[in-house]
């Protein structure tokens, strides 16, 4: 019988996922990655090198898929808008990026791939800049500013669950709430965004 190599690879990226996401990575051992994937150990070491390139691996992939999934493909009010609006439904579809991007922040150190992050957002905070000199966007804030904020409007819903339900009264899973919410980024990052009129 053949062993389906990649099948394995997958079940042990899969099973990485859940444990770094439930326990973060000082919390996450190798045995309980083997062993919720079906797998030996040995198997993991010699795939993946060791728990801080899975971790990597891990971690990347997932901030891959939510770039995949969710493009600032124009800088103006309503790309903004629905930017925001993405990044929600990315995050409330995935809760376990957030649990994954707190761990990395809780643990500190350098972060899984600073430089290629890094680059991925300067090209978006470029692209609100030039929005902004070109009257679309409120040219008072500052561009970096204005991202990190329109990703933490989207993101902290799920990033804090137990503060969204206490704060409006509905749990994540409350269909029309969630939409309420999403109706709210969009609006709320499009006012953020706006030129002011004098």
């Amino acid at each position: 019988m053949a062993w389906d190599t990649e099948g394995t690879r997958r079940r042990l990226r899969d099973a990485a996922l859940v444990e770094f996401a439930e326990r973060g990575f000082d919390g996450t051992t190798v045995a309980a990655i083997a062993a919720r994937a079906g797998v030996n150990k040995e198997r993991l070491y010699s795939y993946f090198g060791d728990k801080r390139s899975l971790w990597e691996l891990v971690l990347g992939t997932e901030l891959e898929r939510l770039a995949a999934a969710v493009a600032l493909s124009g800088a103006g009010l309503d790309d903004i808008g629905e930017f925001a609006g993405a990044t929600f439904d990315y995050h409330a579809a995935h809760p376990e990026l957030s649990r994954l991007l707190q761990w990395e922040g809780l643990q500190g150190g350098r972060p899984a791939d600073a430089v290629g992050r890094t680059g991925h957002y300067r090209e978006k905070v470029e692209r609100l800049a030039g929005a902004q000199r070109e009257g679309l966007l409120d040219p008072g804030l500052d561009p970096g500013h204005l991202m990190f904020a329109l990703i933490a409007l989207a993101a902290w819903w799920q990033t804090v669950p137990q503060l969204a339900e206490m704060i409006t009264g509905a749990g994540s899973d409350d269909r029309p709430e969630r939409a309420r919410r999403r109706r709210f980024v969009v609006e709320a990052a499009r006012r953020l965004a706006a030129p002011t009129r004098r």
